[in-house]
């Protein structure tokens, strides 16, 4: 017999036995539970009406995080603690300071949207008291990071961020972390469980060897990690997902550790916090990256090895990681194989994954000594867009000669790719206009990109030349343009 679902829920253990494997939060708080304050916008983690706050046990630690409801599955809940904008308002029914900080301000238009964005704001709020900073005033940037998720179609962004400042400055709420923490630590399994219902399966391993073991018994499974894209195969696509082996329960893919040079990243860190740990070392070339990748609660979600194994040809992240020339841990049945990132995508949707394979981890070169490295997005919108042309430099400079260069872009082809003559027409030249514009011209034997809603071919192209020429500017070794400065997000 199936085992239940069990979360922590407005006060108690609540269990699931009987909903679909694929139903998502949304769907269970306002079908089953009749909890109809988070709200239905988009379904496909867009918009943040139906933003919710999850709070989970990491390394021992509680962690509480803003995701969007409409794309999580509600097996992923299993062992942790969900919070909705009814948890608000505390019992005696005073208002929480988010709450009072929106009526006071003005903060809410239609009101739609508004239950989103107060949970958007408590994340930002709980963020501020577990770092100690209750009353301190959180700066523009820490705000619109924590709205980047929420949109409001009464364009009343103004009083929102009004109430973002002002929430600080009423007398605090009190917030038992220690408590849910006990709570949450009672909820963990010893094993992996798997839960079924409705003729699907959905496996929630605990350990690497767990999981290694169930891939190579399932490999026809699909796997899960943010749910970030496969959570729109079932909303918007009406899929039949029958088997499904969640990756987000195993510890060890969530691990971090600098060697040799490389920092690795466990496949299962959080886009978020694998961005933060990144840009430590990598600060003005990655912060706006961090900051304009999707929004907050997709971060909060979404995991780097889940945007690396995805694939995708506008996808952000693989551009900067090749030509950091980051390296892909897979793991499979016979054990650990590395390759190059670049080697892993074969072609549009192929990789290099064998059956009973997964992505285990990612290899990141730190900074090294004359390596100059930039990273570009260029998008219709600042936040929460997908990018039109996504560019990423990097050379190795021996004086002020070219002695290695990898440049990657996205968007351009069929897969995040090389620009190989770009590159060949500038190693062994020294680092000037001249090469650079060679450079330039080589670049049209490297891509032939395709119009699309987002840019036209020859957009595509322009842009990505005149990004190569943007990196010379700031990096050119006679007068450069001013040194990049630390992004004030990285900094927050």
């Amino acid at each position: 017999m199936s085992e239940p679902i069990r979360f922590f829920y407005r006060g108690a253990v609540h269990e699931v036995r009987d909903a679909s494997p694929t139903q998502t939060i949304l769907q269970h708080l306002r079908e089953d539970l009749h909890c109809t304050g988070t709200k239905e916008g988009c379904a496909e983690g867009d918009c943040g009406a139906c933003t919710v706050v999850i709070g989970s046990l990491e390394d021992g630690k509680l962690a509480m995080k803003a995701v969007n409801s409409c794309i999580q599955f509600t097996p992923t809940l299993d062992g942790k603690a969900l919070f909705t904008v009814e948890d608000l308002q505390a019992a005696d029914g005073s208002l929480h300071p988010v709450q009072q900080a929106l009526v006071e301000c003005h903060g809410s238009q239609c009101g739609f949207c508004t239950p989103g964005f107060a949970m958007s704001l408590w994340g930002m709020y709980l963020k501020q008291e577990s770092h100690g900073l209750s009353g301190r005033q959180p700066s523009r940037c820490q705000i619109d990071d924590a709205l980047s998720g929420n949109l409001c179609r009464c364009t009343g962004y103004r009083p929102i961020i009004d109430a973002a400042r002002r929430m600080v400055e009423l007398p605090p709420a009190a917030f038992d972390r220690a408590a849910l923490a006990e709570r949450l630590q009672l909820l963990q399994r010893a094993h992996g469980f798997s839960y079924e219902a409705r003729g699907q399966r959905f496996h929630v391993p605990r350990s690497l060897e767990e999981l290694a073991r169930l891939r190579a018994e399932r490999p026809t499974a699909l796997l899960l990690a943010g749910s970030t894209d496969v959570g729109l195969w079932v909303t918007k696509q009406m899929r039949e997902l029958n088997e499904i082996i969640y990756v987000g329960q195993v510890e060890e893919l969530k691990g971090m550790r600098e060697s040799g040079g490389m920092l690795e990243i466990g496949a299962g860190m959080s886009l978020n916090d694998a961005y933060a740990a990144v840009c430590r070392h990598y600060p003005g070339e990655l912060g706006e990256m961090w900051q304009r990748f999707a929004s907050l609660p997709i971060r909060n979600a979404g995991t780097l090895g889940g945007n690396v194994a995805n694939g995708s040809p506008i996808g952000d992240s693989m551009p900067w990681l090749i030509a950091l020339g980051a390296r892909i841990v897979l793991r499979g049945a016979a054990g650990e194989r590395v390759l190059a990132l670049e080697d892993f995508y074969l072609g549009y949707q192929q990789k290099d994954l064998q059956a009973g394979e997964f992505v285990q981890a990612l290899r990141i070169p730190l900074p090294r000594a004359g390596v100059r490295f930039r990273t570009y997005k260029l998008a219709k919108r600042f936040d929460q867009d997908i990018s039109a042309v996504c560019a990423a430099f990097a050379l190795t400079l021996e004086g002020s000669v070219v002695a290695d260069a990898r440049i990657a872009f996205g968007g351009m082809a069929a897969t995040p790719k090389r620009a190989s003559k770009a590159e060949a027409a500038l190693i062994g030249q020294a680092w000037n206009e001249e090469a650079m514009r060679g450079a330039m011209a080589a670049m049209r034997e490297d891509y032939a990109p395709l119009s699309d809603m987002r840019a036209s071919s020859e957009y595509r192209m322009q842009a990505a030349q005149n990004l190569l020429r943007r990196f010379w500017l700031e990096t050119r070794v006679d007068d450069p343009l001013p040194a990049l400065a630390v992004n004030a997000f990285a900094q927050a």
